[in-house]
């Protein structure tokens, strides 16, 4: 049987598409690799922002930098070609990055730049949840990685 396909954030795959230019490369890739075929994508980078790129974060139904650039339309323009992906690929799962504006699930930082979390999902991760696909972190990959490895 093959492998289903798993949307996953670049960054997660050791990729320095960060705001900063970093990546934030998880230490259980190879067993997700065993388990799904991966197929990352930076929404951020795919809506046309660049790395590196000034911090943005969510505020309300719009993304705007620390200096007040708003930004939303690169964030939904990304969202949306990550959705495509996700679609023509089969993904019904994706494994984003917490609190990031774009991937962020379960809470973001508040749009104060003051690294204080609130309730919420990125651009990205609202966008898949509408297409019914199943939104995971690095928080709970484990969850991920069990649930499909039984099968």
């Amino acid at each position: 049987m093959s492998k289903p396909n798993l949307l996953i954030s670049e960054c997660l795959c050791g990729v320095c598409c960060r705001y900063d230019g970093d990546h934030n490369r998880i230490e259980c890739l190879e067993e997700l690799k065993n388990v799904y075929n991966l197929v990352p994508v930076c929404p951020e980078v795919l809506g046309g922002l660049l790395t590196p790129r000034p911090p943005a974060e969510r505020v309300g139904n719009r993304v705007l930098t620390r200096d007040g650039i708003d930004v939303t339309e690169q964030f939904k323009r990304g969202a949306a070609l990550a959705l495509a992906i996700a679609i023509e690929k089969n993904c019904r799962c994706a494994l984003l990055k917490s609190k990031s504006p774009s991937c962020g699930y379960g809470e973001l930082y508040d749009g104060t730049f003051t690294r204080t979390l609130v309730k919420g999902v990125g651009v990205t991760s609202e966008l898949l949840l509408q297409h019914d696909i199943q939104i995971y972190t690095e928080k709970n990959v484990a969850a991920l990685i069990t649930q499909n490895s039984d099968d």
